[in-house]
């Protein structure tokens, strides 16, 4: 297979909303290239692109899937992504190794909400972008709806190159860069190239105009050569157009019908000429603050963007080549673990299609597999101690639930089939619980949920459980109490016997020294669940050895483990032992600690006990329009509302809410603001829980335990 050099490689990520056509565009530009002899579709579930299972169930793409086309001596390597963002992770991590970004979007309904949230994240990437109108040719199309529900979206920097007009019945695209009319037969295919009919030729020169002059805004050089010539030729425009979309500045607007294959061809060959390659993008930044530069003779470092795993194949490792080159069975270094990685062969990947090559050069996608120690974001170089490739930061989970195998001996394998999905998808986040015991899995969404149950029944062969997490709480007290208790036992032989007097208080930092008992020690305990026990001796004539302290501070702590409300934590409590009674012979340890332990059950139970909640500090970001709505949802789940900041069209809401409050409010925040809402929470501390709410709480654990 030939070998491209940097200039001559682009990679392209398709991006777009749901049903915008992005999977039928790449297999007409496969077809168009001559690299497929005939087009599949997502009905017959036959396209190159979505080859999954899941994907045929679902009739859409779920995974993002690299191919690659040449076309006059270029490589396009494309990305068909998912349209929908609960798999933002496929679409975030395409997006990161792309050159160029293509957002696809349908006539029929311009640029819509899921438009804007992929734009979103195109944007914040800074990408050269430009814009496809598919499905001109539809009944239902409007193009100029579409273009400018787009300008809404992108501003005035969304320039059209073409747009759609019909002439003696018969679909055509003027293109206002070459200045030509581009007229398809019924089936699509190679156009008639025609002059602009007379009644387009003002609108295509006004456009024109328009397009020179917007590319001319971003260099000098080409600014004084419109100014003297009042205008530029093609090869001017191509070099004025790159560096606006370099620039994030210009976002060229073409128009397309995917389905039957009308300008796939000139959309192809812009690519090739214009759109910014390999070679023209700014060097890659390392986590140590180098700059790892796009040379074909710099040392060889590869940036892995994906894991798959094929049940045939094992597990796919995708990679870009951003310095050098890598050829088969070169030894190259994890980073990240030192760890050498051996990649015995090379592939490009059209879909499940794998061809095998003898090397790759900077600027170029591929794979290989059976990398052992290598997970996505992890960078392989040449030496080890090279410098590591900033990673994708993938967004927090929306949806967190508590995941359990439906048989419990396969609990173990579960949670090695969990381990390699979340290697392969980092948007699917995995912990435990220690204090739950609960193995949690988050995800961004239902769907992306549903994604995970598939993979893990049907390629992992476990039928995994979902449940709403339970909520980490803790216990303490409001006020002060008493209790004493006698601990005696005679079953023969040595017995059993220990009396502890003591009063327990609430804890604070800076709290004064407790008054009206003899300090003879103190002791504080930094909780491992937080907060703290301080322990007070102030025992006074030796009623209590000092030997049997450490016993009775213990008792305690083991109550505190699981407290009397609902078998949480306990925390900020001081206790002071202040008398009690011993037995030469029958007085010990066990005694004691077991003494201690319900003296301090009782008098806990007796100093207004209160449970307290986690709370999280939430940052939100919603349509200002909608922001009304979020707020009455937010305060419903007694969300506290700290300040509200503009952005833009959207609105920045910063509150506190309750950890138990967020089982489902990624699906309600989603419904309510037709998924443009999104939100980040970072945990903050813990709050008393309101009394209402605690006493449901007791009676549900009482129910529990009964």
């Amino acid at each position: 297979m030939k070998v491209f050099d940097n200039k001559h490689i682009k990679n392209v990520a398709f991006v777009g909303t749901h049903r915008a056509g992005k999977t039928t565009l790449s297999e007409t530009m496969l077809y168009e290239a001559g690299l497929i002899n005939r087009r599949g579709t997502v009905e017959q579930q036959n396209t190159i692109s979505d080859y999954h299972e899941f994907e045929h169930q679902r009739g859409a793409s779920v995974f993002a899937t690299p191919l690659h086309t040449e076309w006059r001596n270029y490589k396009i390597n494309i990305i068909d992504t998912p349209g929908l963002d609960d798999f933002i992770g496929e679409i975030m991590s395409s997006i990161r190794v792309a050159d160029t970004i293509v957002t696809v979007i349908n006539a029929k309904h311009g640029a819509d909400i899921g438009t804007e949230i992929i734009w979103n994240y195109v944007d914040k990437y800074h990408k050269p972008t430009l814009f496809v109108i598919n499905k001109i040719d539809s009944e239902k199309a409007n193009f100029e709806m579409s273009f400018n529900s787009l300008k809404e979206l992108v501003g005035k920097n969304a320039v059209l190159v073409q747009y759609p007009i019909k002439l003696d019945g018969a679909q055509c695209i003027i293109d206002v860069l070459k200045m030509k009319c581009y007229k398809f037969g019924p089936e699509g295919g190679k156009p008639e190239k025609l002059p602009i009919p007379e009644d387009q030729l003002e609108y295509a020169n006004m456009l024109h105009n328009e397009l020179v002059e917007k590319a001319a805004e971003n260099d000098e050089e080409l600014m004084e050569l419109y100014f003297d010539k009042g205008t530029l030729n093609e090869e001017e425009l191509r070099k004025g157009i790159k560096l606006g979309m370099l620039n994030h500045d210009f976002f060229p607007v073409f128009c397309v019908s995917a389905l039957k294959d009308m300008g796939t061809g000139r959309l192809m060959g812009f690519i090739d000429n214009v759109a910014p390659a390999a070679a023209d993008l700014k060097p890659e930044q390392t986590i140590e603050g180098e700059l790892i530069k796009p040379d074909l003779n710099g040392e060889t470092s590869l940036f892995i963007f994906k894991n798959i795993y094929q049940p045939n194949l094992g597990q796919i490792t995708f990679f870009k080549v951003m310095s050098g080159e890598v050829k088969a069975n070169d030894k190259l270094y994890n980073t990240r673990t030192g760890e050498s990685e051996t990649l015995n062969q090379l592939y490009i990947m059209d879909g499940k299609q794998k061809h095998s090559v003898e090397k790759l050069t900077v600027g170029d996608i591929g794979a290989t597999t059976k990398l052992k120690y290598t997970e996505t974001n992890d960078t392989l170089a040449a030496s080890p101690e090279a410098g590591t490739i900033k990673p994708i930061k993938f967004p927090q989970p929306r949806l967190v639930k508590a995941v359990f195998a439906e048989n419990s001996s396969e609990e173990e394998k579960l949670s090695e089939a969990l381990k390699r999905i979340h290697s392969q998808d980092l948007t699917v986040d995995l912990s435990y619980n220690n204090e739950t015991h609960q193995t949690l899995v988050g995800t961004q969404g239902e769907l992306h949920l549903s994604t995970l149950n598939w993979l893990l029944e049907n390629i992992y062969d476990v039928k995994p459980r979902f449940e709403a997490p339970k909520i980490s709480y803790r216990e303490t007290i409001q006020r002060s109490a008493t209790a004493n208790y006698r601990h005696k036992k005679q079953s023969g032989g040595s017995g059993q016997f220990g009396q502890v007097h003591l009063k327990i208080e609430p804890y604070y930092e800076g709290m004064p020294e407790p008054e009206g008992f003899s300090l003879r020690g103190k002791e504080e305990v930094n909780l491992p669940w937080d907060g703290k026990l301080v322990f007070y001796n102030c025992i006074v004539g030796g009623v209590i050895d000092q030997r049997y302290l450490p016993s009775i501070m213990k008792g305690i702590l083991e109550v505190m483990e699981s407290g009397p409300l609902t078998k949480s934590y306990i925390r900020d409590v001081r206790v002071m032992v202040y008398d009690g009674k011993m037995h030469a012979v029958d007085s010990n340890d066990i005694s004691f600690k077991i003494a201690g332990a319900h003296a301090f059950k009782d008098a806990f139970l007796n100093a207004n006990p209160k449970l307290l909640e986690p709370i999280e500090q939430m940052e939100l970001r919603a349509p200002e329009q909608m922001v009304g709505s979020v707020m009455t949802e937010l305060q419903s789940r007694r969300a506290v509302i700290q300040g509200i900041e503009t952005e833009a069209h959207y609105q920045i809401l910063k509150c506190t809410i309750p950890s138990a409050e967020l089982t489902d409010f990624s699906s309600q925040l989603r419904s309510i603001t037709q998924g443009r809402g999104t939100y980040s929470t970072k945990f903050l501390g813990y709050n008393a829980v309101p009394t209402h709410v605690q006493k449901e709480l007791v009676k549900q654990h009482e129910l529990i335990t009964t």
